[in-house]
């Protein structure tokens, strides 16, 4: 973790409650709480008005308190992989400056509308979360350069992933899809596009216009790609796995 302020180390301290002496570190800026047995939080963690990293992954979390919104000074990091939610709060819209969200491998099937109200996000990890669709609004994170979506069930995309102008890898692999939005041509920076097991029918011929694509990776996709399209990549120095 970068930075020089307080930090509350409890990584992997078998706690299965959190100690009331943290609750009193209301100058922590950084605060570790990954791999214990915690199966919930009370609402003061909403009381830490410094905090710019929380670690809270591979719990047994079931839930996370509305007042997580209330850490309107987390620019950092905010884990909460490896646990157990099925919902996160509409609240976490409201951390216009976090930089960095990890949700995956929870069984969430969806995600808030107001995660577009993240205006600082750069990097969004839902992987393995079961979620059959995205919110519209994910197309409103103009920060957003890596979006990881790898082992969930979507079958169609939303048209506004289109505007994600700073995008530059797209990891959907392990997924449902059939078609790819042709919003998607308009996406200027994205350097990797992961396809791999997607039941794709077809493949679009925009994928060579990708003017920044570096990587397209279309292992065990069951639609070969077009001969000209593999042509046209690899020309421009595009690696295609396939």
């Amino acid at each position: 973790m970068n930075g020089t302020g307080p930090v509350v180390n409890l990584w992997r301290a078998g706690l299965a409650t959190v100690p009331e002496h943290v609750w009193q570190r209301t100058d922590a800026e950084v605060l570790i709480l990954a791999d214990n047995r915690l199966t919930e939080l009370p609402d003061a963690i909403g009381d830490f008005p410094a905090l710019r990293t929380l670690d809270l992954g591979h719990n047994a979390l079931t839930a996370v308190p509305e007042r997580i919104g209330d850490l309107t000074g987390l620019g950092g990091f905010l884990y909460l992989h490896d646990n157990r939610l099925t919902a996160l709060p509409a609240s976490l819209g409201r951390l216009h400056r976090l930089r960095y969200l990890n949700v995956g491998d929870n069984p969430l099937a969806e995600l808030p509308g107001t995660i577009g109200d993240l205006a600082s996000l750069v990097e969004l990890r839902a992987q393995n979360c079961g979620l059959k669709s995205l919110p519209e609004t994910v197309g409103a994170l103009a920060r957003l350069r890596e979006l990881r979506l790898q082992g969930n069930s979507l079958t169609t995309l939303p048209d506004s992933l289109g505007a994600l102008r700073e995008l530059r890898c797209l990891e959907l692999r392990d997924n449902a899809l059939t078609a790819l939005p042709d919003s998607l041509a308009a996406l200027p920076r994205l350097r990797e596009l992961d396809l791999r097991a997607c039941p794709l029918t077809s493949l679009p011929e925009w994928l060579a216009d990708l003017p920044a694509l570096e990587k397209l990776d279309l292992r065990w996709v069951p639609s070969a790609p077009d001969p000209g399209l593999v042509e046209r990549l690899e020309g421009r120095g595009c690696t295609v796995w396939f």
